[in-house]
């Protein structure tokens, strides 16, 4: 087990109506609040008015900013800091899921550091030693966001995806009403479902250090979101299985699955590849690839993919090569069955072999960064990978 710091100090709220606590819960950070959110859903459902009157009674003055986008843009982001800025906030808060937060996120840092340019700080050119406080109320249960240290902008101006991870991205708290989920679609519960799987096994499927307990809690929470998705994707309005899943998703991305060994991350940066050019919804972006990038390095990484086969699918193979290859193609055939995208091809946006060179460098930053550590893949590799999941 290696050495490792574990901090988590953002509060949660969670179960049925607690949204009606956010006046009380904000006023610890602040008295005027910038309440960021997407494309509306949260205005037709009333949840965003229950968080105002909360709010208006708690004497916090807000002012709202929708258009959040799926994959949120440094654009956008960029609106939101001259509307902070204009209105005074002092806190920001997103309403919604990954690309809400993620945006407030993006508002906040630059709100504070309004003599820099955002995108510099976000790809830390210039250092980022201040932000607002940031608070999530959570609808959609996938990129962890609530809890997690990183976010994720796309500058669409020179078609590029990058994250930055830095305590300030840290949510001083998070409201979890599972209840707000029932009238998810199900292919957007899918795809989230994808990502929660996705952020624990970029922890997972690192060979040579040993941690049991970090073991067990990412197999139990894979084994818990592959029960409960299941019936999350037939029937969001199931409350329990809901709940399972919106736990899941926190837990899955406040760095608890990587104590002792870090983590990896390289299927996210093949699909944030894929989505900075292509628009692509992040969990399909995910499935789409994650197939053929088990594939590619199983084989240097036979003990981990076999344990994971055994413990997770249940898989009973003695050989621990056929037990890794089982556990993949149980994984991939849960991806199909929740209705989620397992090739290149099925994400329908037009991508042919020509197009595997540059997307391969868009991963590797032209090349300069080596992916996985199960086994170092320069932009050669990486292109393998997106062509084995072409076919």
């Amino acid at each position: 087990m290696n050495n490792f710091i574990y901090h988590a100090p953002t509060e949660m709220i969670f179960g049925r109506d607690v949204e009606v606590q956010i006046g009380q819960t904000a006023s610890k950070y602040g008295h005027k609040a910038l309440l960021v959110f997407g494309k509306g859903s949260v205005v037709k459902s009333g949840l965003l008015s229950r968080l105002e009157q909360s709010l208006t009674k708690s004497r916090i003055a807000y002012e709202e900013f929708g258009g959040a986008q799926p994959n949120p843009t440094l654009e956008h982001a960029e609106d939101g800091v001259k509307k902070a800025l204009g209105f005074g906030a002092d806190m920001i808060i997103g309403v919604g899921g990954g690309s809400a937060i993620d945006t407030a996120k993006a508002i906040a840092h630059g709100t504070a550091n309004s003599d820099q340019a955002l995108w510099d700080l976000w790809t830390k050119k210039v250092p980022l030693n201040q932000s607002l406080p940031v608070g999530a109320v959570l609808t959609i249960p996938a990129a962890g966001s609530e809890m997690s240290d990183s976010a994720v902008l796309t500058n669409t101006a020179i078609g590029k995806k990058a994250g930055i991870n830095t305590p300030f991205n840290r949510c001083k708290f998070a409201i979890i009403n599972p209840e707000w989920g029932a009238t998810l679609p199900a292919y957007q519960v899918a795809a989230g479902v994808t990502d929660i799987m996705m952020h624990t096994m970029e922890r997972y499927f690192i060979p040579d250090t040993r941690c049991d307990l970090t073991d067990e809690i990412a197999e139990g929470l894979l084994r818990t979101v592959i029960k409960n998705g299941t019936v999350a994707v037939k029937n969001p309005a199931d409350y329990n299985a809901m709940a399972e899943v919106f736990w899941a998703s926190s837990l899955s991305h406040n760095n608890l699955t990587e104590c002792g060994r870090g983590k990896d991350f390289s299927v996210h940066k093949l699909g944030h590849a894929l989505s900075a050019r292509y628009g692509v919804t992040h969990g399909a972006s995910l499935s789409a690839v994650w197939g053929a990038w088990a594939n590619e390095l199983y084989l240097d990484c036979v003990p981990r993919f076999a344990q994971f086969a055994r413990r997770v699918w249940n898989v009973s193979a003695e050989d621990d090569k056929s037990a890794a290859r089982e556990g993949i193609d149980c994984t991939v055939s849960f991806f199909q069955s929740i209705g989620m995208p397992v090739s290149l091809t099925e994400l329908n946006v037009g991508i042919c072999e020509t197009d595997l060179r540059e997307l391969s460098l868009d991963a590797t930053m032209n090349d300069t960064l080596r992916l996985s550590r199960i086994r170092p893949l320069d932009a050669t590799a990486v292109e393998a990978i997106y062509k084995r999941a072409l076919a």
